[in-house]
This record gives structure tokens, sequence and C-alpha cells, in this order.
């Protein structure tokens, strides 16, 4: 069972987790923070835990598979999340590490997609079908259309995005 974002480090460096993939959840980490703060200010309900539990342990599969640490490939999903349930961790947890690329879905949480927007925003990449997800539903919670929150979040989003240049720079560094 994690409770933090350390206790996420610790096992990740117990399963053998490569500097550089610590690094990465870390990078990930400072984008969702700027998400979940950005959230509390709308002033919507939502689980900041789980986001930033699944943005810890998004890619623990890269452990079994550190190919697609440096390639495309998607047999790190459901490897992390076997990996995580066997050690104990959260099913909702552990579910981020497939629901973080298969963020499409209706099953897929709001938080599950703020993780995966976290995920391609911390270097820079903009998914406008992501994006759109995720403003609609803090429309939602916020009993608003769309729009009345639409360009607030999109300039979050850029200005995310917009740091993910420095973000890559630290991550090659390790």
């Amino acid at each position: 069972m994690l409770d933090t974002r350390q206790d996420a480090y610790r096992l990740l460096q117990a399963l053998g987790a490569p500097t550089r993939l610590l690094v990465h959840v870390q990078l990930v980490g400072e984008a969702a923070d700027r998400l979940v703060q950005e959230y509390s200010d709308l002033g919507i309900t939502f689980d900041a835990r789980l986001i930033e539990l699944g943005v810890a342990v998004h890619d623990t599969g890269k452990i079994k598979h550190p190919e697609e640490l440096d390639q495309s490939g998607s047999l790190h999903e459901p490897a992390g999340k076997i990996m995580l349930l066997a050690n104990g961790v959260q099913a909702e947890v552990a579910q981020c590490c497939v629901s973080h690329a298969q963020w499409q879905g209706s099953e897929v949480s709001f938080e599950e997609r703020s993780i995966a927007l976290a995920d391609k925003l911390w270097k820079g990449k903009r998914e406008e079908a992501l994006e759109l997800l995720v403003i609609d539903d803090v429309a939602a919670r916020l009993g608003v259309d769309r729009w009345d929150v639409f360009s607030r979040l999109d300039s979050v989003f850029e200005e995310i995005a917009a740091e993910g240049g420095e973000r890559l720079e630290r991550s090659r560094r390790n």
C-alpha cells in the first residue's frame, strides 16, 4: 500500500528502477503538481493523492521492459500493473500503469486522464483530444460550459508544455 509519493519512489527503487526512470516520474510529477494546483484553485473535487501516486508509478513496467525507456511500446503497461499489484499497491493506483496510455475509454477516471495529460505535457507535447476530455470533466464538475473554463485550462496546459524543453534537458542529464 502506497501512502505518499516518497513511498512510491522507494518501491520503484526496491524493484530496481534505473535512475532515468526515477527522474522521469519526478519530472512528470512536476507537471502533475501544476495541474493539481489549478484544479484546487478552481475548487473542484478530485483525488489529488491518486494523481500523485499514479504519476509516481505509471511507468513501473519499464523496469521489466527497459527498451521502452528509449522506444515506443506498450509491454510496460500491463507489466507495471502486475508488478504493483504483486507488491501490495492499491488496485486503482496500479491501474494507472495501463490507463496513462489508454485514456480514451469511458471507464477512465478524471484522475487517470490527468496522469496521462501530465505524461504528455511534461515534455512539451499537446494532445488536443485528451485536453478536451479533461476540460469537459472540469466544466461538468463546476456545472459550467466548456468555454467557461477552456481559456484558463488551455493557458495552464500551454504553460506546462512551454517548460517541456527544460524538463527534457534535465531528463537527459541522467
